[in-house]
């Protein structure tokens, strides 16, 4: 499971310039607002922009500690649910790109992930990956650590796209449809 460390950038998912259409202050008194994703945790935040500043989807913008140049403040975690439809097509792009970006990271998840208990392996929590899958991958792990998603594709023969495949889990966990988490920070 991965270790959680604090977000310091987001990938904007929507950007609502005069704030949400259900908020019932009047209209001059609405704030824009923007809907993220933390890159690290791929946690769903809402964060409000500095005055003047306009967000584009799947921008990066920093939200750490330091000075932030975008970004005035972050409201909080967000649920799924409450994604406007926007935040939610951009949702599945936006984690894609991240693991491609982080492709190490994700690779090193499948040379040490470790049996969930002693019938299931933590790596048949992938959608798609059964035991027949899972045998698989540990016994190339055996042989030699996996470089690279393609390095994964190559040997084991059965899974013709991880970074896909990691993807569409990250999105389960996001969207609440898990028990286990094994990427989203909680």
């Amino acid at each position: 499971m991965m270790q959680r460390k604090k977000e310091d950038k987001a990938i904007v998912l929507d950007f609502l310039v005069h704030g949400y259409a259900s908020d019932p202050s009047p209209s001059h008194m609405k704030k824009p607002v923007a809907q993220a994703l933390g890159m690290n945790s791929f946690v769903l935040l809402e964060v409000v922009p500095k005055k003047g500043v306009f967000l584009q989807p799947l921008e990066q913008v920093y939200i750490g500690e330091s000075k932030r140049d975008k970004i005035h403040h972050i409201n909080g975690r967000i649920h799924f649910e409450k994604l406007t439809s926007t935040a939610k097509s951009e949702l599945e792009h936006a984690i894609l790109s991240l693991v491609k970006s982080q492709e190490e990271r994700f690779v090193s998840f499948f040379n040490t992930a470790q049996p969930l208990n002693t019938r299931m392996h933590i790596i048949e929590l992938l959608p798609g990956v059964g035991k027949k899958h899972m045998l698989e991958i540990v016994e190339q792990r055996k042989e030699e650590s996996f470089k690279s998603f393609e390095d994964i594709k190559k040997r084991v023969k059965l899974i013709s796209s991880p970074e896909k495949i990691v993807a569409k889990r990250i999105l389960e966990e996001i969207s609440g449809k898990e028990k286990h988490y094994l990427f989203v920070g909680r």
